[in-house]
Order: C-alpha cells, then structure tokens, then sequence
C-alpha cells in the first residue's frame, strides 16, 4: 500500500456534471459534494468544475468565453465560490445549455444536445484552467458526461504546460449509462476523424464518451471493488467488458463513502432519540416511535423484528423477487414486519399497496418520499433488506450498518464489499448475504437472519460489529490518492 504521508501536496481538478449542494439525480451527485472535501481534510487542494443549472447560486466570475470560442460554442462564464474547507466550486454558467428544468432530459428523452452540452463540460473545464495559467497534478473526471476530458487534454491541450503532465484519472459509477450519439455528431465536438476507432470513441459504429473516457485515462476506478470485477463480465458488463478488459491493469474499485454527519445515529435531527455503539438504549425508542409513525403499533408488534427498506421500486432493486416470495405466499409467513419507502413501476408500487391492505398489521407501505422517514426507518427497523440484482456501490447498506439496523443484501457489487457474511458457527460478521438471484435465496438468507435475531446476545455483536466500521467518505478517499499516484507515473511513463 501507498504511503500517503510520502505523497506531496495534489492539485486537483474534478469535472462532475453533479454535486451535492448544487445538483443532485442520484449517487454521482453525492460523490462529486463529498469527495472533493474528504481530499482536502487530507490536505490536497481541489476545484470543482460542474454546470451551473437552473436555480444554483452562482460565485464571482474568474473567466469568460465569446461565441464561438471552439467551433459552435455559445458564450459562457466560470463563476467560482471557495468552500469553508477550501475547496474551490466552479461553474460553466451557460444559460443556452444548462438553465432548464432537468440536468439531463425531460419525459420524452434525453435532452438532444446532450453531446454538445457535456463536450462543453469537458473542454471549459480545461481551458478555463488554462487561461488562469493553472496547472493540476491529477485531471479527475467522473462518468460519461465527462468523459471528453482525457481526451480534450491529450487532443487539445497537452501542448499547455500547466496541465502537460497531469495524470488522468476516470471513475465509472454505473456502467448502464454510455454517452453514446452517432457518428455524425463527431465534427461539432472539435475532434479528429482519426478519434473513430476502436481504440479510441467508436461504439458499434456511434461514439461513446464512457468509452472515451476508458480509452484515454491513466487509471479508471469504479465505485466498489466487486462493482470492477463485474463489470468485466457479458451478464454485467452492457457490451463494454471487452473493452474494460483490455484495459483491467488500469481499472481498481474504491468504495463511494457515506456522509457520517448526515448520517450519525448519534447526533441525528430526524430520529426521535439519539444512540451509538458505546450505548444502544435510543434505538428501542426509534423503533417504537417508527412502529407508530406508520400504525404498526399493534399488540405483540414491539417483539416482532421490522425489516425495512427505502428503495426505488425496479427490477434491478430486487424487486422481482420479492413479488416472486409474495406470489408463493412465503414472505407474509415470515415472522416479521416489513416498512417500506419509495416509488417506482406502477406493478410493484401496487404490490405493497396490496399487501398493507391484506396484512395491514404486518405491513406499512409508503409510496413516495421522506426524508425523516428514510432515518427513521435505518433508526428504527432491526434489518435492512437489499435484494439487488446489480448494485455498483450501494449506500443504504451503509447507513444500515451505522444504525445498527443489519442488512440482508444480495452479494453483489458494493453490497459484496461493504457486509461481511455472519459465520454460521461463531456469529462473527456484519450481515447477511445471498448469491443466487433467485427468490428461495433470498428467503434463504431472511429466515436464517431472523434465527439470529432470536438471539440476543448475538445479535447485540453482530450490531456493533456493523456501527464501528469505518464507511467514511475519509477512507475512500485515501485509497483515491493511491489512484492519483498511479495516475501520475502513468502520465511521466507516456
């Protein structure tokens, strides 16, 4: 392993098309708001570049660009704020591209300049850089809507010394998303016909900016270290394990964090008490306040363990089998209460709705959102199931694990890395894990979960075991430094 403390002082420069105050439609948001600061409590200084969408404050204007500045581009500001913490927030104020009612598409379809908008993510990032006569050691883009940065710095801008040798450095989060346009498309992003191969952006005939940026970077991580392996397979590798393959010495997984602030059974604001590892007495409060808040307050239901889950209401969240438990009748058998939080496919919200109308004292169903329920519901419930049939990295494990709430996941990406498997003979570990994508697994694995939870000596050490361990966004990134590192003698390697 790196010693980081022999690694100097890092400028980095991110490129995310999502972060955390700002802009946010799902898991990239939370990493690209929390990782720049993990990397500067570890001393590195970061900026941030991201588009200022519709509704974001933005900060004083540091550089400005006339139409036409690259082939079409309309006129654009960088508008820059320094967080408390150092890091620096950049962003591309270009009202013709960003100030809309969505960051991506609308309910028709992805927005149809897509290709152009986050080509100019990429290259002002760069440029803006450039003018300012700043240089980075590390270029850190993240998903396809960046993935035109390795290549803009090789193509573009390796003949500025500011950023000649700066490692490159591309994180995949969730390889179904690809950034591909066609062919024709190529001209208007300032790039060579030569790039249309593939070895370079060429896809099945389309270009691909996730290609692009697997193609051009130093180093490529994604968000867990099972989520890389995967991904180099045909059943999860949405036809780029080849390419992935071909390039697995440069791939590494690193965990995406959770925020231990937001997320601190400790001192949370939504929970209607406070507990920790050092004494658990708040969580039987949060469980009978949560039994309340969603009227399963009935006699008898304190005993009765709570499985819980927030999710999204889709296949790839398991949810095929639970309906597949649901139409054997195995899962109202379970000696349990179920509450549950989220939207999704019209059939399986009206699955649950179902089931709290049949079961209604073993079943609360909330279709929709809350955020205080959501803590609530890690606060209070005794297990956490997340039966994914994919999961890149996975948080809800995670807050799970810190509330002492023990998950049930399906053992795969994220959910692999983050729960340790309980050992059927001496009780140590973190949770419960399945394999088979089958229902009879998953059903499997919640009756031997319940059998621990009858004990409660044990089941108090497979709690503690899951509240101390260490899911800071700190530790990730740590291990994105060693990245950095590799990055750079790459890039003095070329």
């Amino acid at each position: 392993m790196l010693d980081l403390t022999a690694v100097d002082t890092l400028d980095i420069l991110m490129v995310v098309s999502e972060a955390v105050p700002y802009s946010k439609t799902g898991g990239l948001g939370d990493v690209g708001g929390a990782l720049p600061g993990a990397l500067a409590r570890l001393g590195h200084r970061v900026t941030v570049v991201t588009p200022r969408y519709r509704g974001v404050e933005g900060g004083d204007e540091v550089a400005a660009f006339p139409r036409g500045a690259w082939l079409g581009s309309p006129e654009f500001r960088v508008l820059e704020r320094t967080h408390a913490d150092g890091v620096r927030f950049r962003f591309l104020d270009c009202p013709a591209y960003y100030d809309r009612d969505e960051l991506y598409s609308t309910p028709k379809g992805d927005f149809p300049d897509n290709h152009l908008r986050f080509a100019l993510l990429a290259r002002a990032a760069l440029e803006c850089a450039v003018k300012l006569g700043e240089g980075a050691s590390v270029v850190h883009a993240h998903d396809w809507q960046s993935g035109l940065v390795p290549v803009y710095l090789r193509e573009r801008c390796l003949r500025h010394a500011p950023l000649a040798g700066a490692g490159l450095v591309f994180t995949i989060h969730n390889l179904a998303y690809q950034g591909v346009f066609g062919r024709e498309v190529l001209p208007s992003l300032d790039l060579s016909w030569d790039l249309f191969t593939e070895a370079g952006l060429e896809f099945w005939n389309k270009i691909s900016f996730l290609k692009a940026g697997v193609n051009f970077s130093d180093v490529i991580t994604t968000v867990s270290r099972r989520y890389a392996q995967e991904i180099q397979t045909a059943e999860q590798g949405f036809g780029f394990d080849g390419i992935l393959r071909r390039r697995a010495d440069a791939l590494v997984g690193i965990r995406n964090g959770i925020d231990t602030a937001a997320w601190d059974p400790a001192a949370d604001p939504l929970l209607p008490a406070r507990f920790s590892a050092d004494d658990l007495t708040g969580k039987a409060a949060v469980k009978r306040a949560l039994l309340a808040r969603v009227g399963l307050a009935g006699p008898g239901q304190w005993a009765r363990p709570i499985i819980g889950m927030v999710s999204r209401m889709v296949d790839q969240k398991g949810l095929d089998l639970i309906a597949g438990a649901v139409n054997s009748g195995e899962l109202e058998q379970l000696d349990a209460s179920f509450v549950v939080l989220g939207t999704g496919a019209p059939q399986y919200e009206a699955m649950w709705r179902g089931l709290a109308a049949r079961r209604p004292t073993r079943f609360s169903v909330v279709v929709g959102f809350s955020e205080e329920l959501a803590h609530m519901i890690e606060g209070g419930a005794d297990l956490f199931l997340m039966p994914s049939r994919f999961e890149p990295c996975g948080l809800n494990q995670m807050y799970s694990l810190r509330y002492g709430t023990v998950p049930v996941v399906r053992a795969t990406g994220g959910l692999d890395d983050t729960v340790e498997q309980v050992d059927e003979r001496t009780g140590e570990g973190t949770g419960f894990k399945f394999e088979p994508y089958t229902s009879d697994a998953m059903l499997g694995e919640l009756r031997r979960a319940l059998r621990w939870f009858a004990r409660p000596a044990a089941w108090r050490r497979i709690q503690l075991a899951g509240m101390r361990q260490d899911n800071s966004w700190d530790a990730s990134a740590r291990a994105y430094v060693e990245a950095y590192a590799r990055a750079r003698a790459a890039s003095a390697a070329r």
